[in-house]
């Protein structure tokens, strides 16, 4: 048995484990209970996540860190190619993979591109079926009789050698089975001299930087509040941050920006009722990430044909 490596607690392990998942899975959903705080955004609209977001969960156990990657699927549209490209690099390296399934909706080509992606790496593979609370009743959310009988056969037949008994059903929502998946990720965590010291300190939930984590907020709050195409069709651009008041407030001015003017007058609102209740409820959920007081100046711009331009998905997309 090899010693620990210096400052390292003995018998816990550290490591990297990527989520990945069909637009929708619960993705986000999961790595926010397991973390215990807000990490990567979460909205009715597939796509929501454009980056892979890193969380930072520490337990008994030791510390994994979370790359939470873009839903998964197909599409020829240049956005969403680097989506998918984003969602394939983040495999590079890492300890443990873990595969979530929507268990409320039935697996189609979609969850096959998904599966196709997860398969050659099942030997470091845990795969859960999310959703259970709406597919069974609270008593059986955490049990085997809580998966539907079309997952079982879809992970047999396209990963077949996985052991489709060890499929953890899993309620983020309710936080039913949390603990059981990051056991069965720690268990796929080597134990050796390079998982042996923590990779972020145990304070620390998350290394977005601060203009990231601004701009994700204003991001979720929008996406809850505008329906059809709009969502997709929009992003937020930090233009500037100062700190003021003696380090007691960061001070933001930000945009969200789209690619019509139709759009531009749907996302500011009658008289800004829209812009305003979107930057009040950032500023609610800016309040409690950062020690000091957020003031947010935001406004709404043009960038027509964004989605097109390489050196806007260049930022947007790392």
């Amino acid at each position: 048995m090899q010693d620990s490596a210096p400052g390292a607690a003995p018998g816990k392990k550290n490591g990297v484990a990527v989520i990945i998942g069909r637009p929708s899975s619960g993705k986000s959903t999961f790595l926010n209970a397991a973390a215990k705080r807000l990490i990567s955004i979460v909205s009715p609209t597939p796509q929501t996540t454009r980056n892979a977001v890193r969380g930072i969960v520490n337990a008994p156990d030791g510390q994994i860190v979370f790359i939470d990657t873009p839903g998964y699927h197909s599409s020829a549209k240049k956005m969403n190619l680097r989506l998918a490209s984003l969602a394939r690099s983040a495999l590079d390296g890492a300890d443990a993979l873990l595969y979530l399934i929507d268990a409320s909706r039935e697996p189609g080509e979609e969850e096959a591109l998904t599966a196709a992606l997860a398969a050659p790496h099942a030997g470091k593979l845990v795969v859960a079926a999310t959703k259970t609370d709406l597919v069974a009743p609270p008593e059986l959310q955490g049990s085997a009789e809580a998966l539907p009988a079309p997952l079982l056969r879809f992970v047999a037949a396209h990963i077949p050698s996985y052991d489709a008994a060890r499929i953890i059903p899993l309620s983020a929502e309710r936080r039913v089975n949390i603990g059981a998946v990051l056991g069965a990720l720690f268990a796929l965590i080597p134990t050796d001299a390079e998982h042996a010291d923590q990779l972020y300190p145990e304070d620390c939930y998350t290394d977005q930087q601060a203009d990231f984590r601004i701009a994700e907020i204003i991001r979720e709050q929008a996406l809850r509040r505008l329906r059809d195409e709009i969502p997709h069709a929009l992003y937020i651009e930090v233009a500037d941050m100062e700190m003021r008041q003696g380090g007691k407030t960061l001070w933001c001015r930000a945009f969200v920006c789209v690619e019509r003017e139709s759009q531009k007058r749907m996302v500011i609102g009658k008289g800004a009722s829209l812009i305003k209740a979107i930057r009040a409820e950032s500023l609610r959920e800016l309040q409690d990430i950062f020690p000091y007081c957020v003031d947010l100046d935001l406004r709404v711009k043009v960038q027509k044909n964004w989605r097109q331009r390489d050196t806007v998905l260049s930022k947007l997309i790392w």
